[in-house]
């Protein structure tokens, strides 16, 4: 297991380099992300030259690369063009709202997914299975900007007019009340449109590859044994199905949590909430090129990051991963 590990982060810091420098690459061979391109529509030309020397910018892309990521591995992370703000102090912040958001937002995923794909997986075909089915196509199929602008129509504005009360009964914008803060009724108001929205798509998926993955299991040699040995069904699925089943589950999950560190730009944007989606579309917009670089590079990795954990959840689940 160990040797696996290694052998993992061996070429997992490769590949996150790798990504790196081609981001940063196309960052500085873009127009949008030039910091001195306002200059140059107002000052001289000789001051604008000036300015990109100060900067580095005339360097080759490789000496302008290794500058930046010995700051950034040391914690000089830079200042936004954009804000002037300290680019770790940004990341950190943002970082945070998004971790909120996708611990519940997983929470509720995972929980939903296996319960459902194990009964869909049991029953069948029966009239529950064909429901969850159907179901679950059009959590794939459905736009997350079209859920979660149905979810603030329907569920937040509406109910007002049709309870007669004073305010909304869901918030819909950022995590937090003006002067409210910490995990109150407040809170939670705001929480549950996002992490509906969050967990539409993803319950869908997940429960597919649940149940298919119970299914395979279901039919498996040692599950006849188990059966053929009087064995209680509760017991056979409970403790044989379910755990083996969770491993290609533990693969999706893994590699969905990653990208969900930088994924949630259209959720983030609709309700407002200043996360890692939110930051890096902003930023994109102000062609700040600072945010980019170091979102990108925090982004990717936790991406293989949760890779290296499902290797690790491997060995927990099957003991037969554990012996490479």
């Amino acid at each position: 297991m160990g040797t696996l590990i290694l052998r993992r982060l061996l070429y997992s810091i490769p590949l996150l380099l790798l990504a790196t420098l081609v981001l940063f690459w196309a960052v500085r061979t873009t127009d949008s992300f030039d910091p001195t391109a306002r200059l140059a529509q107002s000052r001289d030309p000789e001051t604008v030259q000036r300015a990109r020397e100060e900067l580095g910018l005339d360097d080759p892309i490789m000496v302008q690369y290794g500058n930046w990521l010995g700051d950034f591995v040391t914690g000089d992370w830079g200042q936004s063009s954009a804000t002037r703000e300290d680019v770790s102090s940004m990341i950190q912040r943002s970082f945070w709202n998004t971790l909120q958001l996708i611990f519940f937002g997983v929470l509720a995923s995972a929980t939903i997914a296996m319960t459902i794909g194990v009964y869909s997986a049991v029953k069948q075909y029966s009239l529950g299975d064909y429901l969850f089915t159907g179901l679950s196509y059009v959590g794939i199929a459905m736009p997350p900007f079209f859920f979660a602008l149905m979810a603030i129509h329907f569920l937040a504005v509406e109910p007002r007019s049709w309870f007669s009360l004073e305010e909304v009964p869901l918030k819909f914008v950022g995590l937090h009340g003006s002067g409210q803060s910490g995990f109150n009724w407040d809170y939670i108001q705001h929480l549950i449109l996002p992490v509906m929205t969050l967990t539409v798509q993803i319950v869908a998926s997940w429960t597919r590859f649940q149940r298919a993955a119970m299914l395979d299991v279901l039919s498996s040699d040692y599950i006849r044994t188990a059966r053929a040995k009087g064995v209680p069904r509760r017991q056979i699925i409970i403790k044989h199905g379910v755990r083996n089943s969770l491993i290609p589950l533990v693969t999706v999950m893994a590699v969905d949590i990653g990208l969900l560190f930088g994924g949630l730009i259209i959720t983030e944007s609709i309700f407002n909430i200043p996360g890692m989606g939110k930051l890096f579309f902003d930023a994109l917009l102000d062609g700040d090129a600072p945010v980019i670089l170091a979102w990108m590079f925090v982004a990717g990795s936790f991406i293989l990051a949760f890779n290296l954990l499902a290797d690790l959840l491997y060995g927990v689940l099957d003991p037969r991963v554990r012996v490479g």
